[in-house]
């Protein structure tokens, strides 16, 4: 249970920091967030490391024991992915367009991605296991 509780929360903090771009273009709130963003970015790693270790980890029992494979996993995993990107092929991640144009490109598809992660983040937060 706390594993799961941990996913999530990996899903949600990795989601915030992928989307990033387009969290700075909210009105009034934009701005501290992409702040708080900016300062967490280099502890992104950490978030990455565990949404990719528990995302298979929990795949792997999904697929072995059952039921079945979950939207969960398949996000944690994409998550840690694209946080861990230039760790793992040592190229850069995409650049985030400057704050007055927003995110355009592979930029655009990692920032909707990271709503998509934050939604189901959310989600699991409150489905029981």
């Amino acid at each position: 249970m706390i594993l799961a509780l941990l996913l999530d929360l990996a899903n949600i903090a990795g989601g915030l920091l992928l989307a990033a771009g387009l969290i700075r273009r909210l009105p009034r709130v934009g701005d501290e967030l992409g702040r708080f963003a900016d300062r967490a970015a280099p502890q992104g790693w950490i978030v990455g490391i565990v949404a990719l270790a528990l995302g298979a980890a929990y795949l792997l029992m999904h697929l072995l024991a059952g039921p079945r494979v979950f939207h969960f996993e398949v996000v944690g995993i994409g998550v840690g992915l694209a946080l861990l990107w230039d760790r793992i092929t040592g190229r850069r991640a995409p650049e985030p367009a400057p704050a007055s144009d927003g995110p355009t490109g592979r930029a655009l598809l990692l920032a909707v991605f990271g709503v998509v992660a934050v939604v189901v983040g959310l989600q699991g937060l409150f489905t029981p296991d």
